[in-house]
């Protein structure tokens, strides 16, 4: 079985799909997935994801790219994260893509989250993108290594990759790694210890080849696994496997359904 450790099944797209979207999940053996907050406005379609759907999971957090929005507090965190669903503080970190100056802003964000996640012993989803060094520097001034978390849709370097598995993090791959010109990211899926990986689709985003460029959804992450056991000389078994009991290892308040 599957699981797809990030996706946004609430957006609007993949929610008007209704149950043939869980009914495709399941055709695949996608038995469970986690569906991430991206803002508090978001928070009530995430939360009704999640209680609808027993194999549904949540998280709590603000997006380092929402502008326009209710700002993440410690205490707002910590009044979400006590609901039994959410299982993770994020998906938070730093992008400097779209915001050139490097806002200070983001930098107190993603340690609001880092705190809070720390204060109620639930793990961190990062996204990092175009600010690697300040994430890992505020990672390790923060001490992230205390509630760790994963690195989602990871497309850093090697170097990067261990500073975060030195700190305690897993390393999640999306659809970007089945790209044929992602070269560093199928590298560092070959060398990541096996115990310490996630596969995720970001979904509606980053569909993986064979369905490149379409809307993404959760029955494609058996295309991430193909591809990361085609790397590893492994069986699609082997990575279904660990990467299913590394899901629930590291979201420990997440429990598996039957």
């Amino acid at each position: 079985m599957f699981v797809d450790s990030h996706c946004h099944i609430d957006f609007p797209d993949l929610a008007a799909q209704g149950e043939a979207l869980f009914e495709r999940m399941a055709a695949a053996q996608v038995t469970h997935a986690m569906c991430i907050g991206v803002s508090f406005e978001n928070l009530p379609r995430v939360m009704g994801t999640a209680q609808a759907h027993d194999n549904i999971f949540a998280s709590v957090g603000v997006h380092p790219e929402n502008t326009d929005c209710e700002e993440a507090t410690v205490d707002k965190l910590l009044g979400f994260a006590r609901h039994p669903k959410v299982v993770a503080i994020g998906e938070t970190g730093l992008d400097y893509y779209w915001h050139k100056d490097k806002p200070e802003w983001q930098r107190e964000r993603f340690r609001a989250h880092i705190r809070a996640a720390t204060a109620c012993d639930k793990p961190l989803v990062i996204h990092t993108r175009d600010a690697a060094e300040d994430t890992l520097r505020i990672m390790r001034e923060e001490r992230a290594d205390v509630p760790r978390g994963v690195m989602h849709c990871f497309t850093e370097t090697q170097a990067v990759a261990d500073a975060a598995l030195e700190m305690g993090f897993y390393i999640s791959f999306s659809g970007i790694v089945t790209f044929k010109n992602a070269t560093t990211i199928k590298d560092v899926a070959r060398t990541v210890p096996l115990e310490r990986m996630l596969i995720e689709t970001d979904s509606p985003y980053l569909a993986p080849v064979p369905y490149r460029g379409k809307q993404n959804e959760p029955s494609y992450v058996p295309h991430v696994a193909v591809e990361i056991a085609r790397l590893r000389g492994i069986s699609v078994d082997e990575v279904a496997e660990a990467t299913t009991r590394n899901f629930f290892a590291l979201f420990k308040d997440a429990h598996p359904v039957a």
